[in-house]
């Protein structure tokens, strides 16, 4: 590729932002970003897995001046830039691991790579953008390097493993980071994350104030009968018939017993039982997710589906089991640093880029750490005006070059402005 090719690239990627102010990286700098986000899409690791992504980098921030510790939550990396001068210590957080999904966005750099999942050997891709998070991480972790004699107080940067979940027996992710004491090394007064989002375009970021992503609970349900030949049902208590009932009566929970108003969600996903089609099984298992914004719906569909399964087993004559785990909380944006980041943000790429963006019942473990400090959570557009695109977590999911240095931008506007005039944030 020659040189005048890689300018016209850049200035390229430049482009839609050039109205607003000047870049805060150089060209070759952000050559060299854009060569880590082709490199690590075609090099994805899985959670707890993602060994040569820390270490790449590990060393991208060692070049850049920060101070870095490895190996927290297994792979972790923290990158701190002390400028010397007092001031407030502000986070971004980028995760790092993929999914056992196929690449078949079509961009020249797709993944080939295979990973062991659960036993089976399968096709591993960043189909959730979280290679355009770390690429905007480093991004703005050099940019503020550029401007380090400029700035006051601490700039953290934590690069994430296992945000897609942790293999089974393990543990992962920013709950782990916690626990392994990442806030020991410093704590943050706020701090910062985005996400791919290909509902957006290039060049627009999203945001809400308050919740941002639902809670994700899980539940394991055993439902116990007596096994009988399919020819003789009356000598049988049928856990196939307690399965039915129970699946369609669970959706009450959410039409008659929640708030209209108050988000929710109970899905059946799983369900499970039977050896031989003239025999009613012995039980059955059902497995599934509950979403919710808030702790007393959590607590509430939780009260509820232990009432139905009591009352729909007991009337069978059959019994249950249910093992019902919450494991991440809901990830809420704190209302004033919200607030405050609405500024920067539409002061950085325009107020018609900078757009309110509705919440969402998936589920982010940035919450783990949004529950410890301030935290504000926004959406990166990554699909070219006019174009369409793939769900995340789909195969032909495309995120395009051309967001790295919009994220870059707002994410560098979001760190500069605080560390310059922090919000009044309360308690």
């Amino acid at each position: 590729m020659t040189r005048f090719t890689i300018t016209l690239i850049v200035a390229t990627l430049l482009a839609p932002l050039a109205a607003h102010a000047a870049e805060p990286l150089t060209q070759d700098q952000m050559k060299n970003v854009m060569a880590f986000r082709h490199w690590v899409h075609q090099n994805p690791e899985l959670s707890n897995q993602e060994f040569e992504t820390s270490k790449r980098i590990a060393k991208e921030l060692r070049a850049m001046g920060y101070a870095v510790k490895t190996g927290i939550a297994v792979t972790g990396v923290v990158g701190i830039l002390d400028t010397g001068r007092a001031g407030p210590t502000v986070a971004v957080r980028a995760d790092m691991d993929a999914l056992p999904v196929e690449d078949r966005s079509g961009l020249p750099f797709a993944s080939k790579a295979t990973s062991e999942y659960q036993g089976q050997k399968l096709p591993v891709a960043h189909a959730c953008g979280h290679d355009i998070h770390m690429s905007v991480g480093l991004g703005t972790a050099q940019a503020l390097a550029n401007i380090k004699d400029r700035l006051r107080g601490k700039i953290m940067f934590i690069f994430q493993p296992a945000e897609e979940g942790t293999p089974p027996g393990e543990k992962g992710g920013a709950e782990y980071m916690l626990e392994q004491g990442v806030f020991d090394i410093a704590k943050p007064s706020a701090m910062f994350a985005l996400h791919s989002q290909p509902d957006l375009n290039v060049g627009e970021v999203g945001y809400t104030a308050g919740p941002a992503y639902a809670s994700s609970d899980q539940f394991i349900i055993t439902l116990k009968g007596t096994q009988a030949h399919g020819a003789w049902p009356h000598r049988a208590v049928d856990p196939v018939m307690m399965a039915a009932d129970i699946v369609q009566t669970f959706q009450t929970i959410r039409s008659r017993n929640m708030d209209p108003q108050a988000p929710g969600v109970v899905t059946v996903g799983i369900i499970n039982g039977g050896q031989r089609y003239n025999i009613i099984p012995e039980s059955v298992e059902l497995q599934g997710t509950v979403r919710a914004y808030d702790v007393a719906v959590q607590d509430m569909v939780e009260r509820r589906m232990h009432e139905i399964l009591k009352g729909i087993t007991s009337a069978y004559g059959g019994g249950y089991e249910m093992t019902y785990k919450r494991h991440t909380p809901a990830t809420v944006n704190h209302d004033a640093l919200t607030a405050w980041a609405d500024t920067q943000l539409a002061a950085a790429l325009g107020k018609e880029n900078a757009q309110h963006f509705p919440p969402v019942m998936g589920a982010e473990d940035f919450a783990y750490f949004a529950n410890e400090v301030p935290g504000f959570y926004f959406w990166l557009g990554v699909t070219p005006a006019g174009k369409t695109n793939s769900a995340l977590h789909t195969p032909t999911m495309r995120a395009d070059d051309a967001a790295v240095p919009v994220g870059i931008r707002a994410m560098t506007a979001l760190v500069t402005g605080y560390l310059e005039n922090p919000p009044e944030l309360g308690k």
